[in-house]
């Protein structure tokens, strides 16, 4: 769970964990994927952080690795949804219960 503590030390993945929360109020509609089953696409998230694609890509990983977050390929993109499960496990483990 140390790789899920310093995923959270950034500002910016915290902004990522926040809007993929609710996805429908803090992205447009996309042409492929839906945004709550497949998740949002990752020129979206960079568009949104104000940085190029790389960079937020770099974020995205980071959470991924941790477990945060889940990708999912379609066609060229790959879209980023939140794992509920993770994140209430390392909310717990913050809040001492684990």
């Amino acid at each position: 769970m140390l790789a899920g503590l310093r995923a959270v030390a950034s500002g910016p993945r915290l902004l990522i964990l926040q809007w993929l929360k609710d996805p429908t109020a803090h992205f447009p509609p996309q042409l492929d994927g839906d945004l709550v089953d497949d998740g949002v696409c990752s020129l979206f998230i960079a568009t949104k952080l104000g940085m190029t694609q790389p960079s937020a890509t770099g974020h995205l990983k980071v959470l991924e690795r941790a477990g945060l977050i889940r990708g999912k390929r379609i066609k060229q993109w790959v879209f980023y949804r939140r794992d509920e499960a993770r994140i209430a496990e390392l909310k717990r483990m913050i809040e001492g219960e684990l």
